[in-house]
């Protein structure tokens, strides 16, 4: 079987890793999209798949372009939640497939369906209270994060019917540590999630798109792990 190839979108910290990476999961990178030709789409390499790890702003016309020259996105960037709705729309007569997701780590997927289950457990239990606190690195942008945004709609979509209190922490080096917890009056429940570094999220990112090469639709990561 012939390798899959990548372009990557954006050259930070992720898209840096992913390329690292790619070698040994059988993922042929072709190129990047940067600074230097992002105005340039007509220069961009072509590719079967590409990983965007970029910035927000760049996220939904660069999907557009990318879709319109059949070539299939995982996105990973995060705080154009605002815009999905509007891309998806636009994306769904096109012949690709996309998987987004605002956490490709298998740990924190994992961990949202378990934040899941519990909110289905006490979503007829009106004296747990919920709340989810993530803490990120001083230079994450957007609070709070793509992760914690999913992890509450997930909760909501489960049946939980009570507010759910979000807050963020920036500081420091921290790659992503999530936490949820219900109280009631006389006792606790917490479950947490801590990423040690940022692997977890490359392998996710390289695994989905071998897994969405030659799909159609809109996908998340639950989609990619059969969850």
């Amino acid at each position: 079987m012939s390798a899959v190839r990548v372009l990557l979108m954006g050259y930070g910290r992720m898209g840096r890793l992913v390329e690292s990476l790619a070698p040994e999961t059988g993922v042929e990178i072709t190129g990047r999209v940067d600074i230097d030709n992002a105005a340039r789409p007509g220069d961009w390499p072509s590719a079967d798949v590409a990983i965007d790890f970029s910035i927000a702003a760049a996220v939904p016309d660069n999907a557009r372009r990318l879709a319109a020259r059949g070539t299939n996105l995982v996105i990973g960037t995060t705080g154009w939640h605002d815009q999905e709705e509007a891309l998806r729309h636009d994306l769904a007569a096109l012949p690709v497939g996309v998987v987004f997701a605002p956490n490709f780590a298998l740990g924190v997927n994992l961990f949202v369906a378990l934040a899941a289950r519990g909110a289905e457990l006490l979503a007829d239990r009106p004296e747990f209270g919920a709340w989810i606190h993530e803490l990120h690195h001083r230079a994450k942008r957007d609070a709070p994060s793509g992760t914690a945004i999913g992890i509450r709609d997930a909760m909501q979509h489960a049946g939980y019917g009570l507010p759910i209190d979000v807050a963020s922490s920036r500081v420091g080096s921290i790659p992503g540590t999530h936490t949820v917890g219900f109280d009631s009056p006389s006792e606790t429940i917490t479950l947490t999630h801590t990423a040690r570094d940022r692997t977890g999220f490359a392998r996710g990112a390289l695994e989905a798109a071998k897994w969405v090469n030659g799909r159609r639709g809109w996908f998340s990561m639950r989609d990619v792990l059969g969850l």
